[in-house]
């Protein structure tokens, strides 16, 4: 442990109090302030502090913080088998960031965290079950499961996938009125001819290629993917963030898109079931590679079920790709884009998920399976332009 003189402790003390309440909301202390008060325990600038002086901190003002975050960092004093905390741990911990070396810490610890689960609190809101059921729905550790449950706040809610959701329904009704007709959209002569969906005779619009989530084929194809994209989009929108599910769900979109475009060469595309198997796809891996952690309830049924749901939407996507068209030359929607949705969620979602509240720009798996994505794009751009012509594949008219 290392000593500092009475003097500079007690000048110490002044300061923590007051960064402990601000750290307790929101970090907004300077970088220049958390070094003044680390070089107060750090007299002899090793770059470390004691260990047993950071817990005396938690200590003493441990009242001024969150129950379950107090016990997280509480864990992380007893987990650093050499004693010492560097500064920059000092910084991520007092700045609510956790790093690697952070959730490292808690899992190799001496022993696990003192309270009782978050299931066995009782006298919660509404608000707050649905916080503390989602986090038992999406992650694996009672750290970050405490942890999450004390930092989320409903700001911003998830608007992304309920935003998608909503525009998806908006356009079903719209071409449904246009149409007259709700079931088996696709049959209709003018289906293919909006703006939205990918065509290959159209395939220099580039908007198309994400546009067509916005189509679907009809009211049952709408419905199965509406429902996986709700009831596990949000719940990992809540926790993860619009930002890195909506990477996921692009991904996926772009991914199943080109995928037809290579594969399936003279299809149509319509459907968000890209973007939703990437999610799905991603979950569910995340499940059983972390079976033992989830403890989500009627885990087993409950995978068997999604497995059902996609596997219908899948059998009804392949069904209709082979169905005699209605207006031939051009054949049906192409049922290819849902497996570029789920190469995209077992790979790059995988590490999405995988990696809770850390930096993924720290991740080296991430930035594999992100370059292997990316070189597929360009593949899949550089096919666009020149292998239709030497190919001479003979497409559809447009419509």
């Amino acid at each position: 442990m290392v000593n500092s003189s009475p003097a500079v402790a007690a000048h110490a003390e002044g300061e923590e109090i007051e960064v402990l309440e601000s750290t307790d909301v929101l970090p907004v202390a300077p970088e220049d302030q958390w070094k003044s008060l680390f070089d107060k325990y750090d007299p002899e600038n090793s770059g470390f502090i004691s260990t047993e002086r950071f817990r005396d901190l938690l200590a003493a003002h441990g009242s001024e913080l969150d129950p379950h975050k107090l016990e997280v960092l509480l864990a992380l004093a007893d987990g650093n088998a050499d004693g010492k905390i560097c500064y920059q741990d000092f910084v991520n911990l007092m700045s609510n960031k956790r790093s690697n070396s952070f959730r490292r810490a808690i899992l190799q610890g001496s022993r696990q965290l003192r309270n009782s689960a978050l299931r066995e609190e009782v006298g919660l809101g509404l608000s707050r079950r649905l916080v503390r059921h989602v986090a038992y729905e999406t992650l694996p550790r009672e750290v970050d499961r405490k942890w999450y449950f004390d930092s989320y706040t409903y700001c911003p809610p998830p608007w992304l996938m309920l935003a998608i959701t909503i525009a998806e329904v908006v356009v079903f009704m719209y071409y449904g009125l246009q149409l007259n007709r709700w079931v088996l959209q696709v049959s209709s002569p003018y289906f293919l001819k909006g703006p939205l969906p990918y065509h290959p005779q159209l395939r220099a619009q580039a908007w198309r290629y994400l546009s067509y989530i916005f189509m679907h084929a009809g009211i049952e194809h709408l419905g199965l993917n509406m429902a996986m994209q709700l009831l596990v989009g949000v719940p990992l929108e809540m926790v993860h963030g619009a930002l890195r599910i909506g990477l996921v769900y692009v991904c996926g979109v772009l991914a199943g898109s080109l995928a037809v475009s290579v594969t399936d060469m003279t299809a149509p595309v319509v459907g968000s079931s890209g973007g939703v198997y990437a999610l799905v796809s991603a979950h569910l891996a995340n499940v059983v590679m972390n079976w033992s952690g989830m403890k989500c309830q009627f885990k087993l049924f409950r995978m068997a079920m999604a497995l059902v749901c996609m596997s219908v939407e899948f059998g009804r996507a392949v069904w209709l790709r082979f169905y005699p068209p209605a207006f031939p030359p051009c054949p049906n929607p192409s049922f290819v884009a849902h497996l570029g949705g789920v190469a995209v969620g077992l790979t790059l979602g995988v590490v999405v998920l995988q990696n809770y509240e850390q930096r993924l720009q720290e991740q080296s798996l991430f930035w594999i399976f992100f370059s292997v994505y990316t070189l597929f794009i360009f593949c899949g751009i550089f096919w666009n332009i020149f292998a239709y012509s030497l190919l001479d594949v003979k497409l559809p008219p447009p419509p």
